[in-house]
């Protein structure tokens, strides 16, 4: 994808949890020059996402925006929030205004995590009227996951980005998930050994060069 093809706003979603769609999201916050907005925290120890992606990006306090819902216990936001006596309804949640040029807005699980009784994450995105950037995970077993996230969205009539494969880079996996899931791969990261922004932002520039180059020549 074209730098400039990216929308004001988009959402990161993972094909499953810990999937690395906040050092994604990170990455994505930093090279776009955007602010970050997770509207769902669910577990806060020992640090939140969004703290965990300003200190790793680097930049100040303006290119955050406080979570929504911030639930204490790490599990799936119907079974926090319960615990935290706490009902999370759709209709809590409306995009905030910002000023930065991109919002990235973060999820929280895989897309059918459930949220109360009635309502998934799937749900929220739609209510938001985002369309989906989809963090998968490079090695065994992503197949799989991926075409299914991306039935999903595309049940739910929720527009597509493309994909960014997140691990040891796989050439099978990433041709199969282009190929059987008719969707654009954006990008690979492969794994960092240390999470900085110099590293985040070496690495947005390499998965993006081809369209820099073509900014900087035009």
């Amino acid at each position: 994808m074209n730098l400039a093809s990216f929308p004001k706003q988009f959402f990161v979603a993972g094909t499953d949890t810990d999937v690395g769609k906040t050092v994604i999201s990170a990455l994505l916050t930093l090279g776009l020059g955007g602010a970050y907005w997770k509207p769902i925290q669910s577990g806060l120890e020992p640090i939140t996402d969004t703290d965990y992606v300003q200190t790793i990006t680097g930049l100040d306090a303006s290119h955050f925006i406080p979570e929504r819902f911030r639930l204490p216990e790490p599990l799936s936001p119907h079974a926090s929030a319960a615990i935290a006596n706490v009902q999370i309804n759709l209709a809590d949640f409306q995009l905030p205004i910002v000023s930065k040029p991109h919002l990235i807005v973060e999820g929280a699980g895989g897309l059918l995590v459930p949220l109360n009784a009635q309502d998934l994450l799937i749900n929220l995105i739609q209510q938001l009227g985002l369309p989906v950037c989809l963090v998968a995970r490079s090695s065994l077993g992503t197949i799989n996951h991926t075409l299914l996230s991306l039935n999903a969205l595309r049940q739910a009539k929720i527009p597509i980005l493309g994909v960014i494969l997140n691990g040891e880079p796989n050439a099978i996996n990433r041709e199969a998930i282009a190929h059987y899931g008719q969707v654009p791969i954006l990008g690979e990261l492969n794994r960092l050994t240390e999470i900085n922004p110099v590293t985040l932002k070496k690495a947005f520039q390499a998965m993006f060069s081809d369209s820099l180059s073509s900014e900087a020549s035009a």
